[in-house]
């Protein structure tokens, strides 16, 4: 049954479940932040300092391990702005979902109150017609 909100809850639904897709999209942000994250510290594990050997060797390995550690410090960076974001997206989902409620809950009550009047004039028609009835009755007595 189509009422005045219908086209509000289809507008609702559909930007919920465009907050959803975002939400799962910064996730899939997060996990991959993560990854890289993982990787960056493994391979920090892998920079190794020479025990002898010449002073370039050891500004060499000090310069990966700078760099190592810088990119470690971005990705945990890039970590906390994609959870910031998966935060902004639960909110915005959040948001979302309570106004796809909301107007769900007035489509259902506004249905309601059209089935309630329908069935208060089919009742009155009802009425109407036992009337005709009974009255066609009593005349032909």
């Amino acid at each position: 049954m189509k009422t005045r909100f219908s086209s509000i809850v289809k507008y609702r639904h559909s930007q919920m479940q465009e907050a959803e897709a975002a939400l799962q999209q910064a996730l899939a942000r997060v996990q991959k932040a993560k990854k890289e994250l993982e990787e960056a510290k493994a391979g920090l594990a892998d920079v190794k300092a020479p025990k002898t050997g010449a002073m370039q060797n050891f500004l060499a390995s000090r310069t990966l391990l700078d760099a190592q550690l810088r990119l470690i410090e971005k990705n945990e960076e890039w970590v906390a702005y994609e959870e910031s974001q998966v935060n902004a997206a639960r909110e915005q989902l959040q948001k979302s979902m309570q106004e796809y409620e909301k107007f769900k809950y007035l489509e259902t009550e506004e249905i309601k109150k059209i089935q309630k009047t329908l069935q208060k004039k089919e009742n009155k028609l009802l009425d109407e017609l036992a009337m005709i009835g009974f009255n066609q009755k009593e005349e032909r007595r």
